[in-house]
């Protein structure tokens, strides 16, 4: 199975932004690394010339600091889905497995993502979304299910009424599609919502709409989802790094 990375990299980190660090997120430091080299570690069994980085806010300073992946440009930010419409000129000839995650989620594992991957693999899905549990909130969409337990749609965290928010399986945002169902399903997305942006999420119900198999892998992850938006989740991430 060939397999792309779409990496999320054009965040800007504005809760983290000082006086004297106007850094792009992903390029924030924990335990002396950028918060994106940790997911291109965690990566590496995806070549890197297959592995595209999706960079918006001060992009040239990612793309320097990481030159031996291609790239793809998000100018303006109009979200996740929006993030990887930018990368389609990556993808438009590719036939495999694409994997769409995030560049400031340094503390997920390799044997995760290789896992999600696999299922998606057994699954033969159109998508294989990766959902997970925390003991800790987490402003993530949520996992809505059918009464066979099967796949519903997400709801971003924004969206949810009160009993959508007390359900515990969060939407990690990271996903493995079929690359072809993953394009076409792009054309489909709608900025009908609170923030009037393209959401990747609306992706897995577009594909479930056309009668395409979507899965859910689902596994307890924790910290491991934490994504650095604040000087807080930061320090915790450092401390988490340091074992």
């Amino acid at each position: 199975m060939e397999i792309k990375a779409v990496v999320l990299a054009a965040g800007k980190g504005t809760r983290m932004m000082s006086e004297t660090n106007h850094l792009p997120k992903v390029l924030r430091q924990a335990c002396g690394k950028p918060l994106l080299h940790y997911v291109l570690k965690a990566l590496d069994f995806i070549p890197a010339q297959n592995t595209v980085l999706v960079g918006g806010y001060m992009r040239e300073l990612v793309f320097e600091a990481f030159p031996n992946y291609p790239h793809a440009v998000q100018d303006p930010q109009l979200g996740t889905g929006h993030a990887v419409m930018c990368a389609k000129e990556h993808l438009k000839d590719f036939d495999g497995t694409v994997l769409v995650c995030y560049g400031d989620m340094p503390l997920l594992k390799k044997e995760v993502y290789q896992k999600l991957l696999a299922a998606h693999a057994e699954n033969d899905a159109a998508c294989t979304m990766l959902s997970g549990t925390c003991e800790e909130y987490l402003p993530y969409g949520r996992v809505l299910r059918d009464e066979h337990g099967d796949f519903l749609r997400i709801v971003e965290d924004r969206d949810c009424t009160p009993e959508q928010k007390a359900i515990r399986e969060l939407n990690v945002g990271i996903y493995a599609f079929d690359c072809k169902a993953l394009l076409a399903s792009l054309d489909e997305i709608k900025d009908n919502n609170a923030q009037h942006e393209y959401y990747l999420t609306d992706v897995p119900a577009i594909l479930r709409a056309h009668g395409q198999r979507v899965a859910v892998h689902k596994e307890m992850l924790n910290e491991q989802i934490i994504g650095v938006n604040t000087p807080e989740q930061l320090a915790m991430t450092e401390k988490y790094l340091r074992g």
